[in-house]
């Protein structure tokens, strides 16, 4: 504590009570013996998160590039942030004047194709989700449990999630799930556009679905998942 406030200029008493604060969430904790601070487990979570979120960008570059302009649509990259999808990664489409999420950005579980195909992947999260009151962001949003339950339990078969104008009016978007080592499931990618692009007779193309697919089969391989 010395060392601390000799370095930030401060009174030992004000140090004090910042350690203490620090330590009360995790930030720092203290050796008994030494009586020393470190740093705690819950900063270092923290950054682990950020590391997360920055490889599954960098990873995703190529990917999301490459599927913008197979597709023409914006691309997104997403992962599960405190229950709900965090944009780590975005490429502007050409419907840059519709108000879609931009990297940092945080979304919905519920309402978006990012979300759900996450969803689909975590059981515990899922059911929490599910059993929750979740709010309706448009007339299409799906906030009926069962019915939520049971979408999840097809995009788990199928692969790949969507949603259509339940976030956006107007807008679609078609998601795949992202894997890294072991076939953990770290993100998902999406393209997004107006529902008429997307959708043919009120359901994704299915052209479309096989990019999206293609894109995170390919982008898991280089996080080190499965050979597809």
């Amino acid at each position: 504590m010395a060392e601390l406030a000799a370095e930030l200029q401060l009174p030992k008493a004000t140090v004090y009570g910042i350690l203490r604060t620090l330590q009360t969430v995790g930030f720092v904790e203290q050796d008994p013996e030494s009586r020393k601070y470190q740093l705690g487990a819950a900063l270092l979570h923290i950054g682990s998160s950020y590391l997360n979120g920055s490889e599954l960008r960098r990873g995703a570059l190529g990917g999301a590039n490459t599927l913008a302009m197979q597709t023409g649509e914006s691309v997104r990259i997403g992962m599960l942030h405190e229950n709900r999808v965090l944009i780590v990664h975005h490429v502007p489409g050409p419907e840059e004047h519709l108000p879609m999420p931009e990297i940092g950005s945080l979304m919905p579980l519920h309402a978006t194709a990012l979300g759900k195909v996450l969803l689909a992947h975590r059981t515990h999260t899922a059911a929490e989700t599910c059993a929750a009151a979740v709010t309706s962001c448009t007339a299409a949003t799906i906030n009926d449990p069962d019915r939520l339950n049971a979408q999840l339990s097809r995009i788990s078969e199928r692969g790949w999630g969507s949603d259509v104008g339940e976030l956006l009016p107007g807008v679609a978007s078609i998601a795949a799930p992202i894997e890294a080592h072991q076939r953990a499931v770290v993100g998902a990618i999406a393209i997004s556009g107006p529902t008429a692009r997307i959708c043919e007779d009120g359901s994704p193309r299915a052209a479309l679905v096989r990019s999206v697919m293609e894109s995170a089969r390919g982008i898991s391989h280089q996080l080190g998942g499965r050979r597809w």
